[in-house]
């Protein structure tokens, strides 16, 4: 993602501390070179300035696209949910509507566009849960979540050739149920989940046996 496509960053919050001598600093950046685009991502090496040791050192960023999540609910409150096998863990899963925010588009657009192309539901009702970093040691993006409420099913998925997902609709009960068996596990689904439901004391059922 270049840089007239970012959105401008958030504001500090007010009340944060000033640096001091103890505190990180910014890492100067003395030059960059880019390898091959690899589709998502386009990987970028960084020849950074440590301002601890002034020990100059390449990073790897990967550049990549604005992504959004939906947490997507009827008018009864239920859960509107997709089904898709995962090609890094190799297996199926239970996650949120989204998927990346196209160039030139709002990450409100990419919400309601993934939302009806994935499940065939419109929301009536949207509004902003704010962004999560996804991870930013390497990738420097945002995934924006959104809820829609008093979603209805208008149309058939509009999916992909690429694209294999089923829709399942769950009550609040079922999707914790779901979380402590792992069966979702996705953590920008959780961390989108959380900030509309009470998940506080759902512990993950294979990591507490693996415990």
């Amino acid at each position: 993602m270049t840089d007239e496509q970012r959105p401008d960053p958030p504001p500090i919050p007010p009340n944060t501390p000033g640096p001091t001598s103890d505190t990180p600093r910014p890492w100067p950046k003395h030059g960059t070179r880019y390898e091959p685009s690899l589709l998502l991502f386009r990987p970028r090496w960084d020849l950074l300035e440590n301002p601890r040791t002034g020990a100059r050192l390449e990073r790897l960023v990967l550049e990549t696209a604005e992504w959004v999540n939906v947490v997507a609910r009827t008018a009864e409150g239920r859960f509107v949910l997709v089904r898709q096998y995962r090609f890094g863990i190799a297996r199926v899963t239970t996650e949120l509507p989204g998927g990346l925010v196209d160039r030139g588009e709002t990450p409100r657009a990419a919400a309601e566009r993934e939302l009806l192309e994935e499940t065939g539901y419109v929301g009536a009702h949207w509004s902003s849960l704010g962004f999560v970093e996804p991870n930013p040691a390497i990738h420097d993006n945002r995934c924006h979540q959104y809820l829609a409420t008093g979603c209805t099913r208008e149309r058939d998925q509009s999916l992909d050739p690429g694209e294999d997902i089923q829709v399942v609709v769950k009550n609040e009960t079922e999707v914790c149920a779901a979380i402590a068996s792992g069966e979702i596990a996705h953590s920008l689904v959780i961390s989108s989940l959380a900030r509309v439901i009470d998940l506080r004391g759902i512990v993950n059922e294979e990591w507490d046996r693996a415990t």
